[in-house]
């Protein structure tokens, strides 16, 4: 099920890719974190995981990899793996007996047509759900 935070992006002319990451993947809510001090963030497995995904496009890596890659474990491997694959910017690949993953498409700017088209959808099944209760309100 495809799902995603949405709020306003703040304009970030910033140089400094940990710190476009970090305004990216907390305003769409992959990841949480109430501080301005971005830099407690990259340590953030979930962040990390991206940061690698984003690092490596066209490598699909399997779920040992990354729990070797990020020092983590497979069930906080898998929650952010699933919170990836819910805003559809993951895409997975057989690889015999397991499955490898990577950013859509590999690359970034081509799963984000993937995530908006999904916006969109949502967003006209919602326009469609305010016209019948105004319909049904009005008798």
């Amino acid at each position: 099920m495809f799902e995603i935070h949405i709020k306003m992006l703040p304009s970030v002319e910033s140089e400094d890719i940990e710190r476009l990451l970090f305004v990216f993947l907390t305003s769409i809510g992959y990841i949480r974190y109430d501080d301005e001090n971005y830099r407690s963030a990259v340590n953030n497995t979930g962040f990390r995981l991206f940061k690698a995904l984003l690092e490596h496009p066209d490598k699909y890596w399997s779920a040992d990899e990354l729990i070797a890659y990020l020092k983590t474990t497979r069930p906080t491997l898998y929650r952010y793996l699933n919170k990836l694959k819910s805003l559809d910017l993951v895409e997975e690949q057989q690889k015999g007996m397991t499955k490898g993953y990577r950013i859509r498409y590999g690359n970034l700017s081509k799963a984000w047509n993937f995530v908006e088209a999904n916006v969109d959808i949502a967003m006209d099944n919602y326009r469609k759900v305010v016209e019948r209760i105004s319909k049904l309100m009005e008798g």
